[in-house]
């Protein structure tokens, strides 16, 4: 992908709705990667969902799986998308400019209250890790810088004493994988450092994870006048870091589980079976 122009990085977006953000992750954006079978993976953040694919139903219906195109319709795959997976429904395997290319689509409300509190720590973890923003109407890059800040903190709360720089880039993209169906069998090394230091991080947790740590730790915790956890007393920064990758790790696997359900119902059987076999081999040659 490095040396690929905008225009051409575009292409995708000439062919869909009109959309409010549109960026590229995942494996592409490594500069040593030279699959070209490969899938470029991009997020497109819309208003309306059910809207936005019904008017891409028109554009593109072979993006969808026929029997969500002749049975379902736009309210079936937001339906799905929704009730079953975590807000976003994927289109795999789609041709374009003689390159596959799968997107996924989410609500715009939905995708900033992730980024902001990790609800569901599902598209906030894609863009802790490099990515290649090519529509951003409500300024999400800057909005994104919250969720830089909290995934630093909580990599600093599981790294040890002393590290590398690399290190810490490393634990920052791997916290989106703790809990992660293809993850499973991954262990986390790290160990200790200060205390005081660990409670400025937990600090710059999202709310949603200092409350749940707050409930976890027990009594410890410092609220303001709305009753929201500002700050959580920890005993340990043993405790707080393996409190927080517990809650991590539990949001990771429901998040994961339910998008890999949702993914195999709308991709369609041939699709659904290629995109896990996919998976499951590009998981085999990480591991040798």
């Amino acid at each position: 992908m490095v040396g690929e122009d905008k225009a051409e990085l575009r292409g995708l977006l000439e062919i869909l709705p009109p959309v409010e953000f549109c960026c590229i992750y995942g494996s592409k954006l490594h500069p040593n990667n030279k699959d070209e079978t490969s899938m470029t993976d991009h997020i497109i953040g819309v208003a309306d969902p059910r809207q936005w694919h019904s008017e891409n139903l028109n554009l593109n219906k072979d993006h969808y799986a026929s029997w969500l195109v002749h049975l379902g319709g736009a309210r079936m795959i937001n339906d799905i998308a929704n009730d079953i997976g975590v807000g976003v429904h994927f289109n795999p395997f789609v041709s374009c400019n003689k390159k596959m290319v799968k997107y996924g689509v989410v609500r715009m409300h939905d995708f900033i209250q992730d980024i902001l509190r990790w609800d569901r720590f599902y598209l906030s973890g894609r863009l802790q890790k490099p990515v290649n923003i090519l529509v951003d109407k409500l300024d999400i890059k800057n909005v994104n810088t919250v969720n830089l800040k909290a995934a630093t903190s909580a990599a600093l709360l599981l790294l040890p004493s002393k590290f590398t720089e690399e290190d810490l880039y490393a634990k920052i993209c791997s916290l989106s994988y703790m809990g992660d169906l293809r993850m499973l069998f991954a262990e986390d090394k790290n160990k200790d450092c200060g205390l005081s230091a660990a409670s400025t991080l937990v600090s710059s947790l999202p709310s949603s994870i200092r409350s749940d740590m707050a409930m976890k730790l027990g009594d410890k915790r410092i609220v303001d006048d709305s009753g929201r956890v500002r700050q959580v007393v920890i005993g340990s920064k043993e405790q707080a870091a393996e409190c927080m990758k517990r809650l991590v790790r539990r949001r990771v696997m429901f998040s994961s589980t339910r998008q890999a359900a949702a993914g195999l119902l709308t991709a369609g059987a041939v699709h659904g079976v290629r995109y896990v076999a996919n998976k499951m081999c590009k998981a085999w040659k990480s591991r040798v």
